[in-house]
């Protein structure tokens, strides 16, 4: 039997006839969606220090009830930015040394946070490289990252925090007496820094310490007691980790006067957020800010009452 070679116009014939079926080996199967961000961390410059900003993730807070403001309608404001809070820790390499600057939630806030330690292990370190860790404060949004499946995530590091903070947030007897969120603030700062305290790795520090070569605390209270800013400085060039100076720029940056239930002194609080967002504007310094779009840094300028941020641009160089 002899078979002759079928032109293309009767091939499709034939193919359509069979429902498809000569053709199906032809087909390709779509690609799967990977459903996963890219590795939360980006790298800068401060002078000679190499500092990475790690991502432990984003949050819905609901800041329509927790931001206090007579004067404004922050749910309107809310929904016209899209807004969502990052949570956001800052790796310095300093050369001699290696610091990070807040650890995240690690287990305390739920599976949406807690990636710092993965992010930090992707920007190629691992946390037995850390020497010292440097607090802004105690909340389990800055802390949690400390402890790890009941050990510390940071073996060989010193944890530096004011100590006024320390001596408020380690105290059982105010937890007691405190309300229900709060009492949670203490629950996760005790079980946060109590191995490291045993280890005789907690190391309380006065106002103003200048704590590893290029890094000073300098006092920020309002938030809490003991709110700490930290300078990086390099080689003339300046960066200030301000922790919680503010939460919600969709609103804060508009009006800098709105404070947020978390404050435990929201008057204080307002006058610090003015004092060093004038002053960063006034002298165009850099500026890390844990809870803005991460990464974080960029810098201020002023509109009237109201500042404006400029977020850092992304580039493929640190300089």
């Amino acid at each position: 039997m002899k078979f002759r070679t079928l032109s293309l116009q009767t091939s499709l014939a034939v193919a359509l006839a069979l429902g498809g079926a000569v053709l199906a080996p032809l087909a390709h199967a779509a690609a799967p969606m990977v459903k996963t961000q890219a590795p939360g961390f980006h790298r800068l410059m401060i002078g000679s220090f190499e500092v990475t900003a790690l991502s432990d993730g984003t949050t819905d807070l609901p800041a329509e009830t927790l931001l206090h403001s007579q004067a404004h309608d922050i749910p309107r404001q809310l929904k016209a930015h899209h807004w969502k809070t990052s949570v956001t820790g800052y790796l310095v390499n300093t050369g001699d040394k290696l610091v990070l600057i807040d650890t995240g939630t690690g287990a305390l806030m739920g599976p949406r946070l807690g990636k710092l330690d993965a992010n930090l292990r992707a920007a190629g370190y691992q946390p037995d490289q850390v020497d010292d860790v440097l607090l802004t404060h105690a909340h389990p949004d800055h802390l949690g990252g400390l402890m790890v499946q009941g050990k510390m995530a940071f073996p060989n590091a010193t944890i530096h925090m004011e100590q006024a903070e320390v001596t408020y947030w380690m105290s059982p007897e105010r937890m007691e007496k405190a309300q229900a969120m709060e009492r949670s603030f203490f629950a996760g700062a005790i079980a946060s820094l109590t191995a490291y305290s045993e280890a005789g790795r907690l190391k309380p520090f006065n106002p103003g310490a200048d704590l590893v070569p290029g890094i000073k605390a300098i006092t920020a209270h309002g938030h809490t007691v003991g709110h700490t800013v930290f300078a990086v400085q390099s080689r003339g060039e300046r960066l200030l980790v301000i922790g919680d100076l503010i939460h919600v720029g969709a609103v804060q940056l508009h009006d800098p006067a709105v404070t947020i239930a978390f404050d435990s002194d929201e008057k204080a609080a307002r006058a610090t957020r003015l004092k060093f967002f004038n002053e960063a504007a006034r002298d165009n310094t850099l500026i890390a800010a844990t809870h803005l779009s991460f990464p974080g840094v960029g810098r201020l300028s002023k509109a009237g009452k109201s500042f404006r941020w400029m977020p850092i641009e992304y580039s493929t160089q640190l300089r």
